[in-house]
């Protein structure tokens, strides 16, 4: 008989931490984008962009060191949404960035993050082609919005595309847990 050789990740990991420092950072960022001034502005573009470098990095060090545990696929999404969420509406409230776009997006990410956290019992769908894209617009997006003097229309088209794309991947998601739960509604009545 073979034993279980699973090996117990522990949850205080660097991956772990990273996630948290990327929570953490999410207040720094809101102050230093609320305190008038170009310095402070570019100050906020610095945080924002450490934040969204850990979170590529967090993901990169979990799958290559094998150090994926539950609290990081509870905590890296919410770290993830904190960020992206503040960043928009900081840029609302600011009157830089219509809530409409704000809404449309943060609605999407929570409504998918709260599918996600459903369907985990099933399975896991795992991230598509489009989400990264669809990450890698809503940060270049948010960046443009953040540097100071950078032309509108060239944010608008930016943004433009981050929300068609998360509105579009939001779809996708959709479709696919659908599926998902129709095979596993098959399954369990063939057992």
């Amino acid at each position: 008989m073979k034993r279980d050789e699973r090996r117990v990740v522990s949850p205080w990991n660097i991956a772990n931490v990273l996630t948290v420092l990327r929570l953490a950072l999410v207040p720094f960022f809101v102050v230093c984008l609320f305190v008038p001034g170009t310095g402070w502005r570019v100050a906020a573009l610095g945080v924002f962009a450490v934040a969204s470098i850990t979170d590529h990095l967090d993901g990169e060090l979990a799958r290559r060191y094998g150090l994926i545990t539950d609290f990081g696929k509870i905590a890296d999404p919410i770290a993830d949404k904190a960020l992206t969420g503040a960043a928009l509406v900081c840029l609302s409230i600011l009157q830089e960035l219509p809530w409409w776009v704000t809404i449309v997006i943060l609605g999407r990410e929570l409504g998918i993050t709260a599918l996600r956290f459903v369907l985990l019992r099933h399975a896991v769908i795992p991230a598509s082609y489009g989400g990264k894209v669809k990450t890698v617009l809503q940060i270049a997006a948010i960046v443009l919005y953040l540097l100071p003097f950078v032309p509108g229309p060239l944010r608008w088209a930016v943004m433009g595309a981050a929300v068609v794309v998360t509105v579009g991947t939001g779809v996708d998601y959709v479709v696919r847990a659908i599926r998902l739960r129709k095979v596993a509604r098959r399954a369990r009545e063939g057992q």
